[in-house]
């Protein structure tokens, strides 16, 4: 009897676990931040942003190395425009993620520092600080969304070249075929010679 109580109890004590574990409450803040400047942008007549996984690695890797920082008035969306955090090892996070700077020059990484991330705090963070001007902007069309502790961090992508966040493997794929089609020729001429001299009437005759 008692076995079967603690047998229907099983699946309440597992979503609690699932509701209370840190990877859960990520994704849904990160989920409810995306409806939330998706809202915004509709009710400026705005088209919605469609989530970039590029871009989300990057937001990731970010949000993971400010986790350490402070909530200050100096941090995230409270600095002063052209004095926010710097990233000195921005080139090995784009590596990690297999971008580089030329597809990402357009973009804009937009970082805030919240304590608790409370869902309404995080969003006015980013809708009514100097970040609304990047979310105004009808050339951003991708997002990105990464958090770690009080951090989360919004990174937006374009449709062009320079903004769209493609991997590196995808950027210089154009070059490839020219190499694979020589390579190619130079492997189907060596074999039409070595059939022709490993035939037995083509030996060398005195």
């Amino acid at each position: 009897m008692a076995s079967s109580k603690i047998s229907l109890l099983f699946p309440f004590f597992l979503s609690i676990i699932f509701i209370s574990s840190p990877f859960f409450c990520e994704a849904d803040e990160e989920d409810d931040l995306l409806k939330g400047i998706n809202a915004y942008r509709a009710s400026l007549n705005l088209t919605t942003l469609t989530k970039n996984d590029n871009a989300e690695c990057l937001a990731d890797k970010l949000a993971d190395g400010f986790k350490n920082q402070p909530c200050t008035n100096s941090t995230g969306a409270n600095t002063v425009p052209g004095t926010e955090p710097q990233f000195p090892n921005y080139p090995n996070l784009l590596a990690k993620c297999h971008l580089n700077a030329s597809v990402t020059r357009d973009g804009a990484v937009m970082p805030a520092c919240v304590p608790n991330l409370i869902p309404s705090l995080v969003l006015t963070n980013f809708t009514q600080s100097q970040y609304s001007d990047n979310l105004n902007e009808t050339k951003y069309t991708g997002i990105g969304i990464g958090s770690d502790g009080d951090w989360i961090v919004v990174v937006l992508t374009t449709s062009t070249a320079e903004g769209n966040y493609a991997t590196a493997t995808t950027t210089t794929s154009a070059a490839s075929p020219i190499s694979k089609t020589s390579a190619i020729y130079h492997l189907l001429f060596l074999v039409v010679i070595a059939s022709y001299f490993l035939r037995p009437e083509s030996s060398f005759r005195c």
